[in-house]
């Protein structure tokens, strides 16, 4: 025996797993139909939301499947946060024609609109019917290439589909293998004119991505590099980027960010700001981003009794430019919660129309996310309660 160790070797074992080709390049979008080419894909299924189309990002790249010789069709009717109706209509739409590849365009909504539509397509049924983990039957042989539109939630790389139950008031969890993109082509380039509202939203889900990975109880060394790598650049940039949405540098630093932060969590997973954020989202329709933003500061500061070295090291990879929030573990807190202030998001529950009445409920359906089982520190409900309350 060479020496001793305080804990089992057991503990320090870990499995790291990514099956999506990443493919990262300013402009590579517009090149979209040579790589389809190139997996003998003919007759393509585009999901979006009318929001990129009317924006004109769809443009390039269909002129590019033109010249190729590649038809297509458009599903764009994906919303914010989409519902497992949505996912039922697409995948029902794509069953009329033998599409042999399915492009996904857009930012979190429209990608796990598009992993939802290809394994309904394959497996029958409603994308609610596979809620939870490893509940898809089969892969979906048709491949999938996810192109963001965003820089936040990393759906490009992720085994995770998110959909809204509005007639429950919950969000819902599709996890597994099956719903990983084939590819994920991430271009820069069309986050340029993502207005600052929306750049500012995703970017703070981005943020926290890497910081409640970094938390999570299965974070590994593996996913910590990665996780703090996020947090660096996102910290860099995402101030740049929703003051200056031109910035092409800072543009590629938040594409950088968020899909470091997307292969982190992929593996590390998420906590408490998502699970409570799960619940507001489903209750009062807050969109995602604005909810992370909000609930963030607070869930950094709840870990950070429990994490404190991990806490130290987010303050210390954000106070380059936290205006010297301190880099001790309580300066944590204080970075993120200068980061949301410094972009503009909300930081009041009634500043969007939350009701206090309904600060219970969103408490109490926050334990019926999965991640909550991820943080550090188990709340209580009274506890997520009073998160809430100090919030409102």
């Amino acid at each position: 025996m060479i020496g001793k160790l305080a804990v089992e070797p057991k503990e320090f074992e870990f499995s790291f797993h990514l099956p999506t080709l990443i493919e990262f390049g300013y402009g590579k979008a517009a090149r979209l139909g040579e790589r389809l080419l190139q997996l003998d894909v003919r007759k393509v299924f585009i999901v979006s939301d009318k929001g990129v189309a009317s924006a004109g990002l769809l443009t390039a790249m269909t002129e590019s499947l033109r010249s190729s010789g590649i038809t297509f069709d458009l599903y764009t009717d994906v919303e914010p946060d989409p519902g497992l109706e949505t996912i039922d209509r697409g995948a029902a739409a794509f069953r009329t024609q033998p599409y042999d590849g399915i492009v996904a365009v857009g930012g979190g909504s429209s990608i796990d609109a598009a992993k939802g539509i290809r394994a309904v397509a394959a497996n029958g049924g409603s994308i609610g019917d596979y809620a939870g983990v490893n509940r898809i039957p089969a892969a979906n042989p048709v491949p999938l290439i996810a192109i963001p539109t965003t820089s936040g939630t990393g759906s490009e790389v992720t085994i995770f589909g998110v959909y809204s139950d509005w007639h429950n008031q919950v969000k819902v969890t599709v996890t597994s293998q099956h719903m990983a993109p084939t590819i994920a082509l991430v271009d820069p380039e069309l986050t340029m004119n993502l207005p600052a509202r929306m750049t500012a939203a995703s970017g703070i889900d981005a943020l926290a991505h890497g910081i409640e990975t970094f938390f999570s109880v299965r974070s590994r060394p593996a996913s910590d590099a990665l996780a703090m790598r996020a947090i660096a650049a996102v910290s860099a940039n995402l101030r740049r980027a929703v003051h200056d949405g031109s910035d092409i540098e800072a543009r590629i630093g938040m594409s950088h960010g968020s899909l470091l932060a997307g292969m982190a969590f992929n593996n590390g997973f998420l906590g408490l700001a998502h699970a409570i954020g799960s619940a507001l989202s489903g209750h009062c329709h807050v969109p995602h981003g604005v909810a992370i933003g909000l609930l963030l500061p607070s869930v950094v500061e709840f870990n950070a009794s429990v994490r404190p070295e991990k806490a130290a090291t987010i303050a210390q990879l954000m106070v380059a430019i936290a205006n010297g929030a301190g880099t001790k573990a309580e300066g944590a807190a204080s970075a993120v919660a200068q980061m949301v202030r410094d972009i503009g998001l909300p930081t009041r529950l009634r500043d969007v129309g939350v009701p206090e009445e309904k600060l219970t409920d969103i408490a109490r359906d926050s334990f019926k996310s999965g991640m909550m089982k991820f943080n550090p520190r188990t709340p209580t409900e009274h506890e997520v309660l009073e998160l809430l309350e100090g919030i409102f």
